[in-house]
C-alpha cells in the first residue's frame, strides 16, 4: 500500500479510502467485517463513513457495523484512521424530523458526535466531516463547536464534503481568525467523467492545504466497464442510477466506448485504470472505493500498483478533457 499525508496535516493515510456506504443496505455485517479485515491486512488504513449511512429507518447502522468490528479487536481501532460525517437528520423514514436535529448548529454537532461515538464504540473520531454546506449557520459557531470537540478529545481533525471552492476559502479563513487548523480535507464528486471539481474546488483545496478525497470514482459504475458488462449480460452495476442515465446519452456512451477500447488496447481493466488515474492527480489524497465483496476490494487494491504512462494519460485527457481551471474555463 502507498501512503500520503492528509492535506497539510501530519496524518498519514492510505492512497485508497475504504467507503462503507454499502455496509448494511447491500452488504451484511459478517461480509462487511471480512472486507474491513482484508482492507487492514492490505495496509489500507483510511475508513470513511457517515452517521446517516444505513439510510431510512436504518440510519446509523453502518456506524454500528464498524463499531462492532472495533469491539471484536481493539487493535483494529488503533490501526484505523476513522472518518465520519455530520449534517443529515437522523430521524427514520416514519418519524417526524424535529428542529435542531440536522445541519451544523452547535446543538446538533454536540448531539451528533456523541451518537456517532456510541455507535462506533470509540472515544474519538480522527476526521469529522461536514457532509454538506450549512448556509444558515455562521462559521464562527461551527468552528466554536469543533474547537470544543477537539479540546474534549472527541475529534482530531475537521474536513468538509460537497463544498464549493469559496466555501472552503470561507471556512478556512474563519478558522484562521480563531487560530485553528481549519479544514484538512474536502470530499467531493470527482472522476474521469466528472471533472468540474478541477475548476475551483480542487484549486481551493490545494491553496488551503486540504487533501481531496474523491467520491464516486467510477461514476456509479460507468467507468468500470459498464458497456462490456452490459453486452455480456452482467449489468448489475451498469443498470444502476448515474451509470444508466449517462449511457442513455449517445455522446457519453461514445466516450465510454472509446475509454473501454483504450483500456482493452493496453490490456487493462477500466475500473482499475479509473482508480489509478487519481494517484496521478495533484492535490488528491485518494479515491473512495466502496466494495460490496472482497473480490471488488482486491481489484481496487491492484489499482494502487498500476503505473499509467504519460502517453496513456494524454489519451485519457483526449477522451475526458475536463473543463480546465477557472477563470480560463469560462473566460478569455
Amino acid at each position: 500500500m502507498k501512503y500520503t499525508q492528509l492535506g497539510r496535516s501530519g496524518l498519514k493515510v492510505s492512497r485508497l479510502v475504504l467507503g462503507t456506504m454499502n455496509f448494511g443496505p447491500k452488504t451484511d455485517e459478517p461480509t462487511s467485517h471480512t472486507i474491513l479485515d482484508a482492507a487492514l491486512a492490505s495496509g489500507l488504513n483510511f475508513v470513511d463513513t457517515a452517521n446517516v449511512y444505513g439510510w431510512g429507518d436504518d440510519k446509523g447502522r453502518t456506524e454500528e457495523i464498524i463499531g462492532n468490528w472495533f469491539a471484536k479487536d481493539p487493535a483494529n481501532r488503533d490501526r484505523t484512521v476513522l472518518a465520519t460525517k455530520v449534517y443529515g437528520n437522523m430521524a427514520g423514514d416514519g418519524e417526524k424530523p424535529w428542529p435542531n436535529h440536522d445541519r451544523l448548529s452547535a446543538l446538533n454537532i454536540r448531539r451528533a458526535v456523541d451518537a456517532s461515538l456510541k455507535r462506533l464504540k470509540t472515544d474519538y473520531i480522527d476526521l469529522y466531516q461536514f457532509h454538506h454546506v450549512d448556509r444558515r449557520t455562521p462559521w464562527d459557531e461551527i468552528w466554536q463547536a469543533m474547537d470544543i470537540l477537539i479540546q474534549q478529545g472527541k475529534i482530531l481533525y475537521v474536513g468538509s464534503s460537497n463544498h464549493a471552492g469559496w466555501h472552503i476559502a470561507q471556512a478556512n479563513e474563519a478558522a484562521a481568525r480563531r487560530g485553528m487548523l481549519g479544514l484538512v480535507s474536502e470530499q467531493c464528486l470527482y472522476n474521469l467523467a466528472e471533472r468540474r471539481a478541477e475548476m475551483e474546488v480542487i484549486p481551493a483545496a490545494e491553496a488551503y492545504g486540504a487533501g481531496v478525497i474523491a467520491w464516486s470514482p467510477l461514476h456509479g459504475g460507468l467507468l468500470g466497464g459498464a458497456i462490456k458488462r452490459a453486452e455480456k449480460g452482467d449489468a448489475s452495476r451498469a443498470a444502476d442510477g448515474r451509470s444508466a442515465d449517462a449511457l442513455a446519452n449517445s455522446a457519453i456512451r461514445e466516450q465510454v466506448q472509446r475509454y473501454e477500447d483504450l483500456c482493452d488496447k493496453h490490456g487493462l481493466e477500466p475500473g482499475e485504470v479509473a482508480l489509478a488515474w487519481f494517484l496521478t492527480r495533484p492535490g488528491v489524497t485518494g479515491p473512495i472505493v466502496g466494495p460490496r465483496t472482497t473480490g471488488q476490494l482486491e481489484s481496487a487494491l491492484r489499482a494502487v500498483e498500476l503505473e499509467l504512462t504519460e502517453e496513456f494519460l494524454t489519451e485519457l485527457d483526449a477522451i475526458f478533457p475536463g473543463p480546465g481551471p477557472s477563470p480560463e474555463a469560462f473566460a478569455w
